[in-house]
């Protein structure tokens, strides 16, 4: 094997002992053997980040991130990259240290936990020679993709209406694990519980697949749960440039929703829906003709099996969304580390996805405290 194509070294911060989302980073960096997990800070306490990094088989155990940004930067069999899967206050100086020593971050989203850092973020990343990727994973389904390609090819006409949901149940009740003890908390999890958590993730899908980004919005914020100080549920009216009109709905609260993921673009030639608990599938349903069923590597599709790794009828789903992403940032890397330009048929979200993000994070916030009026989004 050439020295080119050898795993890429990889570290991760956060994502120990009961963090559902560093197993998930871990499974989708190691599926197509692009990367080597090498060194991790999965806590700051030193001995169960050690705990941690045995059960994961990471060679080289930190307790703070800083120390160990500036001991793999020095080595010269350091990581060359690294996975942030920590709770969202520390997203921005993690990424930043990270940054500034030279090596390539892979953030999950929210990229930070308010806009101004968001925004420092980006001159940070600027400044770097180091790639900034943001795990917006559901953007990398295949299916997804070729909903994006069908609306790029004008198969859909001009858009007039996007719907996307997404709706759990997890939170319909107190509950006492890790996972939502952090995320109900403003100082870790930034000014948005639902819309932060998964609302992001609706928003980015939406813009993903049809290119467009709402110019103004007008968000309901509720706290349906006793005594939790962050949003369970959003209902938000999305304004388009142009004249479309968009909903999003993201909640927490609602019984029997799983991951329910759900996407639904309208033009004036036909339309596309996809639900993520059926993700090998996209329904595109063109105007006064009957509904065609698309289904991943199958025929009457424009990107054919990209990204996929398996025949059509061997499902694929989460992780390898997820891996689909890490594949693509390894791609990435390596043209950086050759001096190359970045591959034009990426579609790796970054900084820019990042800060559109916490903007729709923070006009929802504002339209909620202004009585549910229309807001501008910023840029």
């Amino acid at each position: 094997m050439s020295a080119r194509h050898e795993p890429i070294r990889l570290g991760m911060v956060g994502g120990g002992a009961g963090a559902m989302i560093g197993n998930v980073h871990r499974i989708a960096a190691r599926l197509d053997g692009q990367f080597a997990l090498l060194a991790g800070a999965l806590s700051s306490d030193a001995a169960r980040a050690q705990a941690s990094a045995d059960a994961a088989g990471i060679a080289r155990s930190y307790a703070d991130y800083a120390e160990m940004a500036v001991a793999e930067a020095a080595r010269p069999d350091g990581i060359e990259a690294v996975a942030i899967c920590t709770p969202n206050h520390l997203h921005f100086p993690v990424a930043r240290a990270f940054l500034e020593a030279g090596i390539h971050v892979i953030c999950d989203k929210p990229m930070t936990a308010t806009l101004e850092e968001a925004h420092a973020l980006a001159r940070i990343a600027e400044a770097s020679d180091a790639l900034f990727v943001l795990t917006h994973n559901y953007s990398a389904y295949p299916m997804i993709r070729e909903a994006r390609a069908l609306i790029a090819r004008g198969d859909l006409g001009a858009i007039r209406l996007v719907q996307v949901e997404y709706a759990q149940d997890w939170l319909t009740e107190v509950s006492g694990s890790k996972q939502a003890e952090w995320r109900g908390d403003p100082a870790r999890a930034g000014a948005g519980g639902a819309i932060g958590d998964i609302g992001t993730h609706a928003f980015q899908l939406a813009r993903f697949v049809t290119g467009m980004r709402p110019s103004h919005l007008a968000a309901d914020l509720s706290s349906f749960v006793p005594g939790r100080r962050l949003d369970d549920n959003a209902h938000v009216l999305l304004r388009y440039e142009g004249g479309a009109k968009g909903m999003l709905w993201a909640s927490q609260v609602a019984p029997g929703g799983e991951n329910g993921l759900r996407l639904r673009v309208f033009g004036a030639k036909g339309g596309i829906e996809w639900h993520h608990e059926a993700p090998e599938t996209l329904w595109f349903t063109p105007f006064g003709e009957p509904a065609r069923k698309l289904r991943r590597g199958g025929p009457g599709t424009l990107t054919g099996d990209a990204g996929s790794r398996v025949p059509a009828g061997h499902p694929e789903g989460y992780l390898e969304g997820f891996a689909n992403l890490y594949a693509e940032a390894a791609r990435a890397i390596r043209a950086r580390q050759a001096g190359r330009p970045l591959p034009e048929d990426l579609c790796l979200p970054g900084i820019a996805d990042g800060i559109e993000g916490l903007s729709f994070i923070d006009a929802c916030i504002r339209s909620n405290a202004a009585g549910t009026a229309f807001v501008e989004v910023m840029a």
